[in-house]
């Protein structure tokens, strides 16, 4: 019998056992907040032990957000290594009413399984852990490696889940490839995200008896109308989607699978800024104008817009408002970049057979983006902090500076961030500043580039009708050209 058959038996004859196991999972409560997973992650440990698979539990601060995580090496030599990544914390449900059962019930009515965190993502979790344990009985018959990530704090951020591991270790918890089974139904893979930028805003004004409007409109009417102004201006934003990307959205049936998936007009936002004002806080009473008014909003920015297009922009409008004081404060650990992998990947490939042959009177799913939100962000991104500091300080002496161009390590192009910043060309005015990348910048020009092996001669970079840049050679990929096979990329001055 063929090793891929005996292994889809194998599962198959295990469902009630797997179906119990993901009962179990979703009755062990584990909101967040407050963020605590010690009973969904002893679960799970007791599962891989009940397997005999080592595994360790990481809880960073010793608040209860715990991580299970386990590796191992498979028997037949080198390959790339997988990575399963699932979230063990799910949303909150407050005070529980409105609810027609126990949301930690996991009551299994008419074949349906019921409970807070069974679609997100208990249940894509639980098949990662599951089809974990089934390789690793079978290792002996695999090349590369496995890893698997039950991880803590997805739905803050990941700050202590899956971003802190990969802090620890990039290759071991990111690996060559990474997947993750966010809900993102049976038509469907998803290929990438949007990013998300999620802001603290404070407004103050001066405040009154509510008749005296004449001497302040108030902090919650001057945020009501920056709100606005910000959603009409995000929103309106132009967007840079790569091509490949774009194309692949135009066609009839991607349009058709993301509104199925997603709802009925997804379409139109999928590749657009959104803005949405997730809380907003002000007024101390009815008859009063209000003096404060905090508010935060969760702006999602698809692939290709970088958030310091869109913080500039909310920053600038801001300072419009000279009768009120405004303050923007980013939510560092809630906040990421797009991401996303080539839509002609390998796996691509084998997650579409895959998935028809187990439903072979069903079309094969779909690749479409994700509307962001997920860890797998924290995996595909790369982010070079000499350069992110690079960045800054050329700001701050007025010079123009392009980010890295080039090919992401096994992940996805970087394209330049347009820092639009006037540039001073003042003839005594020399700037010396050293990158990782070892070339050496004065007056905005490369007059040195250290390591002259690397390549002997630059290339031009096409960036827009009428821009084309010189490219040099990028150093910062060599640590990562055996692990993600890239041939060569370039930084673009």
């Amino acid at each position: 019998m063929p090793q891929k058959q005996s292994f889809l038996q194998a599962l198959a004859a295990d469902e009630h056992n797997q179906t119990s196991f993901l009962q179990k999972f979703v009755q062990a409560a584990s909101p967040n907040p407050p963020g605590d997973t010690i009973k969904a992650t002893a679960l799970i440990g007791g599962y891989l032990s009940s397997k005999n698979i080592p595994y360790e539990f990481v809880d960073v601060n010793g608040d209860g957000k715990v991580n299970v995580i386990s590796d191992f090496e498979g028997g037949k030599g080198p390959g790339p290594r997988v990575v399963l990544n699932g979230h063990v914390d799910v949303f909150p449900v407050g005070d529980g009413s409105g609810w027609s059962r126990d949301p930690w019930s996991g009551d299994i009515v008419d074949g349906r399984l019921h409970g807070r965190g069974v679609v997100d993502m208990k249940s894509g979790t639980a098949s990662l852990i599951i089809a974990y344990a089934f390789l690793y009985e079978r290792r002996h018959l695999l090349s590369g490696s496995v890893a698997l990530c039950a991880v803590a704090d997805e739905e803050t951020g990941g700050k202590w889940g899956t971003k802190y591991l990969i802090e620890q270790d990039k290759h071991r918890w990111g690996g060559d490839l990474m997947l993750c089974a966010e809900p993102g139904g049976l038509e469907t893979i998803r290929f990438a995200e949007k990013g998300t930028l999620r802001l603290t805003c404070a407004v103050k004004t001066k405040g009154a008896l509510g008749p005296y409007l004449h001497l302040s409109k108030g902090a919650i009417r001057t945020a009501s109308v920056f709100i606005n102004e910000v959603i009409e201006s995000v929103e309106a934003l132009p967007v840079d989607l790569p091509v490949e990307i774009e194309r692949h959205l135009e066609k009839p049936e991607v349009k058709q699978a993301v509104d199925q998936a997603m709802g009925p007009g997804t379409t139109t936002i999928i590749a657009r800024p959104t803005v949405n004002v997730g809380t907003m806080k002000g007024g101390l009473k009815v008859n009063m104008i209000p003096e404060t008014c905090t508010f935060e909003l969760d702006i999602r920015m698809p692939v290709g817009m970088r958030e310091n297009t869109v913080l500039d922009l909310i920053e600038g409008i801001a300072l419009q408002y000279e009768a009120a004081s405004i303050t923007i404060e980013k939510q560092a650990a809630a906040s990421n970049p797009f991401n996303y992998s080539v839509i002609d990947h390998p796996i691509v490939g084998h997650l579409k057979d895959n998935a028809k042959s187990l439903r072979p009177d069903a079309d094969a799913p779909i690749p479409i983006p994700s509307m962001g939100g997920s860890d797998c962000v924290v995996t595909v991104g790369y982010d070079s902090p000499a350069i992110r500091e690079l960045e800054y300080q050329a700001k701050a002496v007025s010079i123009t500076l392009l980010n890295e161009v080039g090919v992401n390590p096994g992940a996805y192009h970087l394209y330049a961030i347009k820092a639009r910043v006037k540039v001073s060309s003042a003839a005594t005015r020399h700037l010396a500043l050293a990158t990782e990348l070892c070339y050496l910048f004065q007056d905005g020009k490369v007059i040195e580039i250290s390591d002259k092996d690397l390549i002997s001669r630059a290339v031009l970079y096409h960036v827009l009708d009428g821009y084309s840049f010189p490219a040099y050679p990028n150093r910062d990929y060599v640590l990562f050209q055996q692990a993600y096979v890239i041939l060569e990329t370039h930084t673009v001055i």
